[in-house]
């Protein structure tokens, strides 16, 4: 196997995947942090680069789910659905929703000039980098960078 041969980088069963996945995570963390830190600091510029990185993290979920699910199908052969595997799925979906989610809110809060975030959104987001962290450790496990796959 070659490291530049183009059918291994494009057509490796589960590289897109394990790939992708970085950029919601930092994407969406990094977000919620500017969140924060732009409703402790009072600063609209913070909430407009949260706005935005929520806003990519949300869009990038589409292909980390796709190559999600082809992964399970190619590199895991369409295994029953069990253990790791399935929690890793189940909280992924649920990642993804509340990524989106929480930029929803924060799309509307926007959309309606002048309007306040809501205060519930806090503990939503906080909730969501739990989740997003503790499917990254499932997936870990399952591409054996934590332990064998």
């Amino acid at each position: 196997m070659h490291p530049f041969d183009i059918k291994t980088v494009f057509l490796a069963k589960h590289a897109q995947h394990v790939v992708l996945i970085h950029f919601p995570i930092a994407l969406f963390i990094i977000g919620v942090l500017f969140d924060f830190v732009a409703q402790w600091k009072k600063q609209s510029l913070l909430a407009a680069a949260a706005y935005y990185n929520l806003l990519v993290a949300a869009i990038a979920t589409i292909p980390v789910v796709v190559t999600g699910i082809l992964a399970w199908q190619w590199e895991l052969e369409a295994q029953k659905l069990e253990g790791i595997l399935l929690m890793h799925l189940v909280m992924g979906w649920a990642s993804s929703v509340l990524i989106w989610v929480v930029w929803f809110i924060h799309k509307r809060s926007r959309r309606n000039q002048g309007k306040v975030l809501p205060g519930y959104r806090l503990p939503i987001e906080a909730v969501a980098v739990v989740i997003v962290a503790l499917t990254g450790h499932l997936g870990g496990f399952l591409s054996g960078v934590n332990g064998s796959g």
